[in-house]
C-alpha cells in the first residue's frame, strides 16, 4: 500500500491564513483584556476615594508594539507602585528610626504642590517652634504656641502683641504606628482578566474568520 500526500498551494495558503488569524486573535484578546484590567484598577481607586490622578497612574501596554503574534501579551503597572502597593496591602507603618510618626492636623496646611510637611519643614516655612506635649491617652502633640489661626484654617505666627486672636494650635499627632486600611484589591481584578483570555481569544478568532 503506498500513500501520497500532495501540500497544494491552496492548503498552504489555508494554514498560514489561519495562523495569521491566530496571530490578530490572540494580540487583540490581550489589547482587550489589558484594557479592561486598566478600567478595573482605576475604578477600584476612585471608588476608594484616592482620586483621579492616582487612578491616571495605572497604564497598560500590549507586546508586540506593533504588529501581531501568537505570543502577545499584555503588561498592566503604576506609575506610583509604592502608594498604590501600600494600599491594595494595608501595611503596619512605623518610623524608621523608631521613634513617632508625625502625622499633619489641618492646621499644619501644606507644602509645594499639596505634598505633607514634616516637622522640620514646619518650622522653617511659618517661623514657629513646636513644642512636645505628652498624653497619656491618645496620641500625644507637637503644637504651636503664639500662633493664630487664619482664614484658610492653618496655624500661622501671630503679630499681635498684645496676644488678641493668639492660640495653642496642634500642629502634629504623634504616634508609634499607623495601621493603613487595606482598600484595594488588586488580585481579584487581574483573576478576572486572566480568565477571560481565552475566551476572548476564541470571540476575536471567529469574528476574524467571519
Amino acid at each position: 500500500m503506498k500513500l501520497k500526500l500532495d501540500i497544494t498551494p491552496d492548503l498552504v495558503a489555508a494554514m498560514a491564513a489561519e495562523v495569521k488569524a491566530g496571530e490578530k486573535a490572540v494580540t487583540a484578546a490581550m489589547r482587550e483584556a489589558g484594557t479592561g484590567l486598566k478600567t478595573a484598577w482605576r475604578g477600584q481607586i476612585t471608588g476608594a476615594g484616592l482620586g483621579r490622578r492616582l487612578a491616571n497612574s495605572i497604564r497598560s501596554q500590549t507586546y508586540p508594539k506593533a504588529g501581531e503574534s501568537l505570543n502577545a501579551a499584555a503588561l498592566v503597572w503604576s506609575k506610583a507602585p509604592v502608594i498604590i502597593g501600600a494600599h491594595d496591602t494595608g501595611p503596619l507603618i512605623r518610623s524608621k528610626d523608631g521613634f513617632w510618626l508625625a502625622i499633619p492636623t489641618e492646621a499644619a496646611g501644606r507644602g509645594l504642590r499639596g505634598a505633607k510637611l514634616t516637622p522640620g519643614e514646619w518650622e522653617r516655612r511659618r517661623g514657629l517652634r513646636l513644642r512636645f506635649v505628652y498624653r497619656r491617652r491618645g496620641p500625644s502633640l507637637l503644637v504651636a504656641d503664639r500662633a493664630r489661626i487664619n482664614t484658610r484654617g492653618q496655624a500661622v505666627a501671630s503679630r499681635a502683641k498684645t496676644g488678641r486672636n493668639q492660640v495653642t494650635a496642634p500642629i502634629f499627632l504623634l504616634v508609634p504606628q499607623v495601621k493603613l486600611p487595606k482598600r484595594l484589591d488588586l488580585d481579584r481584578d487581574a483573576e478576572r482578566a486572566h480568565d477571560r483570555v481565552s475566551g476572548l481569544i476564541v470571540a476575536n478568532w471567529i469574528e476574524e474568520k467571519l
